[in-house]
C-alpha cells in the first residue's frame, strides 16, 4: 500500500532539504505485502527519490519512486486528522489524476515543492523511467489513503488490474487486481516461458534471462548458463577484467558435453574443439554442433532434449535462443541463481574495489542509453523490451567508461534481439554513430583484451595483470640472473599502451635486439657478462654487471615518433657473507654454496696427498707431520674471462674460531708466508681455481689436538692482469686489485690427530 496525500490544515509538516529518513507510523506504506514506516528521501541530479528500503542505488532495481527535484528541496507532510472535509478534496483530486483509483483518502503522505500534486502524480515513474500503474485498495482499513502500486523490477511496467506478468523472484507469478497482489506457486522448468521470450542474453557484466528479469556478475568467475542433468551438457561463460579490475565482461563461452570434446568460443572470433580450427560462413560440424563465422561473430546451433538452440558470441555479447522450453538451469533459467551457478573456486573469484571514474558523467550515460528508446530502435520497443538492455548499459557505463566500442556492444545486443524476433532495427548504427573497430583477430594472448590505443585498435593488458608492474612503476619483471647471463622480460601490451615500439629498442649493443614471443607477447633480451655491451664496475666488495635497453636512434631520422626508453638492469657478485664452518679431514673435500644477489657459484676447499691432485685425503688417510699437504680452493659459476679469485689469507688455529690463538699464517697479502719455507702458492689471482701446499705441522707445547685451517678470498675483475698479486722478490709489494677489501668469504678445515 502507497499512502500518498493532498494539502491539509491539520498536518505534520516537515522541510527536507538533504537526504533523510522520516518515520511515517501514523500512516504506513503496504508494498508487496510488507509495511513500511520509514521513507528514505534523497535528492540525485534532476531527480528526488522517495524510498521504501534504503536510499536511492542506481546500481539496483530499488523500490523508489521518482519526482522532480526543485532545487533540492521539498516538503513532507504527514496528515492524521479525520476530517472528512479534507478527504473529499485529495480523494477528488487524486482520482482525476490517476481514473483506476475508486476509494477514499483517509491520511495521507505529501511530498512536494514546486510542483503541485496533480503534476506530481502524472510524473510518478520507476527508477529506470518505467510507467507505475497506481490503484486503491478498496479493502483497506487502515486510516490513510491506500492505493496498490503494482511494480515488475525485470522490465519496470506497471500491471493493470485482472493481468498476470512473470516476476523476477525466481519463476513466480504475480496477479494484480483492485483489491490484491498474489503469487502462483514457484516452477521448476522453462515450461512457462512464452513463444516470445526465449531469448537470454549476457552482455559485459549483465545476465538477462529466458524471464526478462536480470543480473549482473560483479567477480572474475565462471558461471554455468544453461545445465541439463539429463544429458549432462552445460554452457559456460567466463568473466574477466578489461580496463578497470572490478568491472567483469564475458569473455568466453564453453560448450561442456558429457562425452567428446569441448567447443570454446575466444576472443577474436577464435573457436577451440581440443585445438583451433578455421571456420567460414559455411556450417562445420563438431560433436553435434554446427559452427559458422562471419564478420559479426560466431553462431553455434545444436539441439538440448529436442529442442533447438542457437548460441552466438561476438566476443562481447553471448546470446541464446532456445526454440521449445525445456528444463534446465543455470543464469539463463534464473539470473539470480548466480550462487549456484558459479563454477569457479573463491579464491579465483577475488573481488576488487577500484577508485571511481570522475570522468565519467551519469546524465551523459543515460542520454547515450536511452536511444534505445528512440527511433530507430524504437520501431522494436513493441517486440523486445529496451528496458532491461538500457539498465544493463546504464549500469556498466556508470562504473566504466566508454570505451572500446563499449557503449554500442548494448546497442548491438538488443539490435541482435530484435533481429531474433524477426524485427530487424534498419541502419542503426547511423543514428547511433557507431563505426565498427576491427577485431584482434588470432592476436591477443590470455592476460589481454582487443581495445583502443592511441586510437588504434590493438590487444591491451587486462587490468588485475598490469597492476603488478603498474603499481610500481616498471614496465616487465625483475632482472633475471644465472649463470654468467643475466635477462629482463618486458610487457608487450605494456609497451603499447606507453606508446613504445618494441622494434626499437635494443641493449647497449645495438646488435642485440629482444625476442617477442609470439604467444605471450612478452619482450626478453639477454646478456651475458662479456656481450652486448655490458659494463662491468665494483662497488665496495661488489662486482656489477650493467646493461640498458635503449631506443634505437638514427642520426639520419629527420623526425621521430618514439619516446626515449632507458630501462637499466644489472646483475652483481656481491661479496659472500662470512662462514665460519669447520669441516674434519675425515669429510674429504668441503663445499660450501654462496649466493650473490641472483648469481650464485659454488666454492669448494679440497686436500690431496700429492701435486697431481688424484689422492684425495678421506676419512682413513694418515697425515703425519711434515707431510705436504696440497689444498685446492675451486669455484664453479664465475666467468673467468670478467672474475678471478683471489686468496688473500690461510691460516691455522688450534680452536675451531678464525679468530682464536695461538695462529700460524700461511698466506698473507695473497703470497706465501716467506718465513715458511714449505708454503708454495699457485695460480693465485689467475683464474677462478688457485691452491696452495705446505708441509703439516702441529702446534708446540700443546697435547696432539685440532689443527684448523681457515682461508678468505675475494673477487676480483680481470683487467691488464692486475689480479695477480705481486709476491717476487724480497721488497714485493702488493698490486693495487680491483677489488675492496671488506668481508671475504672464509672456508676452514680440520685436521684431528
Amino acid at each position: 500500500l502507497l499512502c500518498v496525500s493532498i494539502f491539509s490544515d491539520a498536518f505534520i509538516k516537515l522541510p527536507i532539504t538533504e537526504n533523510s529518513q522520516v518515520n511515517t507510523s501514523s500512516c504506513p506504506i503496504t508494498y508487496y505485502g510488507q509495511e513500511y514506516t520509514t521513507i528514505y528521501i534523497n535528492f540525485t541530479g534532476e531527480h528526488m527519490f522517495v524510498c521504501f528500503n534504503g536510499y536511492y542505488n542506481p546500481e539496483s532495481n530499488g523500490d523508489c519512486i521518482k519526482a522532480p527535484n526543485t532545487e533540492n528541496k521539498t516538503t513532507f507532510e504527514l496528515n492524521d486528522d479525520n476530517n472528512p472535509s479534507y478527504w473529499t478534496y485529495a480523494t477528488t483530486l487524486v482520482q482525476s489524476s490517476v481514473n483506476t483509483i475508486t476509494n477514499n483518502a483517509t491520511c495521507y503522505l505529501a511530498f512536494y515543492g514546486s510542483v503541485s500534486i496533480h503534476q506530481w502524480l502524472q510524473n510518478l515513474r520507476l527508477v529506470n523511467d518505467s510507467l507505475v500503474l497506481v490503484l486503491f485498495d478498496d479493502t483497506a482499513q487502515s486510516v490513510c489513503l491506500n492505493w496498490w502500486i503494482c511494480l515488475l523490477h525485470f522490465s519496470g511496467f506497471g500491471v493493470k488490474p485482472g493481468t498476470t506478468r512473470q516476476s523476477l523472484d525466481n519463476c513466480t507469478s504475480l496477479i494484480c487486481s483492485n483489491t490484491r497482489v498474489s503469487f502462483t506457486s514457484r516452477c521448476d522448468s522453462l515450461s512457462n516461458v512464452t513463444a516470445t521470450n526465449r531469448l537470454c542474453t549476457v552482455t559485459g557484466p549483465t545476465v538477462i534471462d529466458f524471464r526478462g528479469q536480470m543480473n549482473s556478475v560483479s567477480d572474475r568467475c565462471e558461471y554455468t548458463l544453461l545445465q541439463d542433468q539429463s544429458t549432462g551438457f552445460s554452457l559456460k561463460a567466463n568473466f574477466l577484467e578489461r580496463r578497470r579490475r572490478d568491472v567483469s565482461f564475458v569473455d568466453s563461452v564453453t560448450l561442456d558435453f558429457s562425452q567428446g570434446a569441448d567447443i570454446q568460443l575466444l576472443q577474436g572470433h577464435r573457436v577451440l574443439v581440443s585445438s583451433p580450427v578455421t571456420l567460414s560462413g559455411l556450417v562445420q560440424t563438431f560433436n553435434g554442433v554446427g559452427l559458422s563465422k562471419d564478420q559479426t561473430g560466431v553462431t553455434a546451433d545444436f539441439s538440448l532434449n529436442g529442442s533447438p538452440v542457437s548460441l552466438f558470441f561476438d566476443g562481447t555479447t553471448a546470446q541464446i535462443y532456445i526454440g521449445v522450453p525445456v528444463n534446465v538451469k543455470g543464469l539463463c533459467a534464473d539470473s539470480s541463481s548466480s550462487s549456484s551457478s558459479r563454477l569457479s573456486s573463491d579464491s579465483t573469484c577475488q573481488l576488487y574495489n577500484d577508485a571511481a571514474d570522475d570522468t565519467i558523467n551519469p546524465t551523459t550515460v543515460a542520454q547515450q542509453c536511452n536511444i534505445l528508446k528512440s527511433s530507430p530502435f524504437s520501431s522494436c520497443n513493441a517486440v523486445v523490451d529496451p528496458e532491461s538492455y538500457i539498465i544493463a548499459c546504464r549500469n556498466t557505463l556508470n562504473k566504466y567508461p566508454a570505451v572500446d566500442g563499449l557503449r554500442c556492444q548494448f546497442l548491438k545486443a538488443y539490435a541482435k534481439a530484435c533481429q531474433k524476433r524477426q524485427a530487424t532495427v534498419q541502419n542503426w548504427w547511423t543514428a547511433a554513430k557507431y563505426h565498427p573497430e576491427p577485431i584482434c583477430q588470432d592476436k591477443c594472448s590470455d592476460h589481454e583484451f582487443c581495445g583502443d590505443i592511441h586510437g588504434n585498435t590493438d590487444c591491451r593488458c587486462r587490468a588485475i595483470y598490469a597492476s603488478q608492474y603498474t603499481e610500481q612503476n616498471r614496465l616487465g619483471g625483475p632482472t633475471v640472473c644465472k649463470d654468467n647471463t643475466a635477462s629482463l622480460t618486458l610487457v608487450g601490451c605494456l609497451l603499447k599502451e606507453n606508446g613504445i615500439d618494441y622494434n626499437h629498442l635494443h641493449l647497449n649493443d645495438k646488435t642485440c635486439t629482444g625476442v617477442m614471443d609470439p604467444e605471450s607477447h612478452m619482450l626478453k633480451f639477454s646478456f651475458s657478462s662479456d656481450s652486448c655491451g655490458t659494463e662491468v664496475t665494483t662497488n665496495n666488495s661488489q662486482v656489477i654487471f650493467t646493461n640498458a635497453v635503449v631506443t634505437r636512434n638514427s642520426s639520419s631520422d629527420l623526425i621521430t615518433r618514439q619516446d626515449k626508453v632507458f630501462i637499466e638492469f644489472s646483475c652483481s657478485h656481491p661479496a659472500p657473507e662470512l662462514q665460519n664452518v669447520a669441516f674434519k679431514i675425515i669429510d674429504n673435500w668441503i663445499m660450501i654454496f654462496l649466493q650473490s644477489g641472483e648469481w650464485h657459484y659454488n666454492l669448494t676447499m679440497k686436500a690431496y696427498s700429492d701435486a697431481a691432485q688424484t689422492q684425495l685425503l678421506g676419512p682413513n688417510s694418515d697425515v703425519r707431520l711434515n707431510q705436504k699437504i696440497w689444498i685446492v680452493l675451486e669455484t664453479n659459476g664465475l666467468d673467468e674471462e670478467v672474475v678471478s679469485v683471489v686468496t688473500d689469507s690461510c691460516w691455522a688455529t688450534s680452536g675451531n674460531s678464525p679468530s682464536s690463538s695461538p695462529r700460524y699464517d700461511l698466506i698473507t697479502d695473497g703470497c706465501a708466508n716467506a718465513a715458511d719455507g714449505t708454503v708454495q702458492v699457485m695460480g693465485n689471482g689467475q683464474g677462478t681455481s688457485n691452491s696452495f701446499s705446505f708441509n703439516m705441522f702441529e702446534f708446540s707445547g700443546k697435547e696432539p689436538s685440532e689443527v684448523y685451517l681457515h682461508c678468505q678470498l675475494q673477487l676480483c675483475v680481470n683487467k691488464n692482469n692486475i689480479c695477480e698479486p705481486g709476491c717476487s722478490g724480497p721488497a714485493r709489494r702488493r698490486r693495487s686489485l680491483r677489488y675492496r677489501r671488506g668481508t671475504p668469504a672464509l672456508i676452514s678445515m680440520v685436521w684431528t690427530p
